[in-house]
């Protein structure tokens, strides 16, 4: 029986990694598939890893249609075995829809990868459906590390080097390097409490340089 996954985690916990390898797994087996990704870091219609792997993707804008593309490609004598939807934390709730509809319908296997919420900690709307539709719901077990080395649960977002938690919820960006200078826009994976506290690898590299305060007082 055909089922829909969705796969999640955090940023940088693997999850485009394993949608490639997922893929090249099913087609060493023969097993004819299609690839289908939005707003990726490397640009449209590419699924990116950040170990440096690619393959090209079918985008998906909120106006595509996951059950007519694939009735029109079996019409027109395609074979399509499963979908790797790749950052399925863009698609609309109707796309979501669509998605187990070509599983019930189709009996097609359907494999989604997306992180559950924005950098506000919100839920995004279509990973609030995968998790309300999806036959398995996997959390993957490379788990990314804030900087304090506690396990990272919250995606931050950060301009020029500050965290925010306002603006448009999709901007694309990259998940900061430590030892870089911040980008103008980047996120960056962190622990509740860091989170919270709004405490990035910057700033807290930053306190840390900051002088000590001398241990006396002045003299009266």
């Amino acid at each position: 029986m055909a089922e829909l996954h969705f796969f999640t985690g955090t940023m940088d916990s693997g999850k485009s990694t394993l949608a490639l390898q997922t893929n090249h797994n099913h087609a060493q087996r023969g097993r004819v598939g299609r690839i289908f990704t939005a707003h990726d870091r490397a640009g449209e219609s590419i699924l990116s890893s950040r170990l440096g792997l690619t393959h090209d993707a079918i985008e998906v804008p909120d106006d595509f249609d996951f059950w007519r593309y694939v009735v029109d490609a079996l019409t027109q004598g395609g074979r399509i075995d499963y979908l790797i939807c790749d950052e399925a934390q863009f698609y609309t709730p109707q796309q979501i829809d669509q998605l187990a509809k070509i599983v019930d319908e189709l009996q097609i296997d359907v494999f989604t990868f997306g992180i559950l919420t924005d950098f506000r900690s919100v839920l995004f709307p279509g990973s609030a459906r995968l998790v309300e539709l999806a036959d398995r719901m996997q959390t993957l077990q490379v788990e990314a590390l804030c900087w304090c080395g506690k396990r990272a649960t919250h995606n931050a977002r950060t301009e020029n080097g500050a965290m925010v938690v306002e603006g448009e919820v999709i901007v694309v960006g990259d998940v900061d390097d430590i030892d870089e200078e911040p980008a103008d826009v980047a996120y960056e994976v962190l622990c509740r409490q860091h989170h919270r506290r709004r405490l990035t690898a910057a700033r807290a590299k930053a306190v840390s340089l900051a002088p000590e305060p001398l241990p006396f007082g002045s003299a009266g």
